[in-house]
């Protein structure tokens, strides 16, 4: 499962059992920390996810700033509460490029707020699997 955290919303992707492709689900509305996890482990129980990829926003030189910092504490809280491996995956312009995927494609104003966090969530986890299957790891944080 893929995770594209941020301060209102998470948007959450899934893969098909092989781990070959990525497909946009929902976006998870924040509330707070306990509420979050509990609806991703709910998730993570719905479609039996052993894996979650969360986005890791880096600046553009590649430092850590102030977010990835509370994706790095977001990940460790994960770790103790769900039954799962977390990995950090570089996300540089994901988002950007998900609201230009979704401006290319015409979507309204509207419709590109409530899919933009699910599509940017989406292309951190085939990026993600892309690299796995072709054996290379990127970003991991342990």
């Amino acid at each position: 499962m893929g995770l594209d955290w941020g301060e209102k919303n998470i948007g959450v992707a899934i893969s098909d059992p092989l781990g070959l492709t990525a497909q946009p689900l929902t976006v998870l509305k924040r509330t707070n920390l306990q509420k979050d996890i509990q609806h991703i482990g709910e998730l993570c129980q719905e479609y039996d996810v052993e894996e979650l990829v969360i986005g890791y926003p880096l600046n553009m030189d590649a430092s850590r700033g102030e977010v990835a910092e509370q994706v790095e504490q977001f990940k460790h809280r994960l770790l103790k509460l769900l039954p799962v491996q977390v990995h950090l995956w570089d996300e540089r312009l994901t988002s950007a490029r998900a609201e230009q995927t979704l401006l290319e494609a015409d979507v309204s104003r509207e419709k590109r707020k409530l899919s933009r966090d699910k599509l940017a969530a989406s292309m951190i986890l085939d990026s993600f699997l892309r690299a796995r299957s072709i054996g290379r790891e990127n970003m991991e944080e342990e």
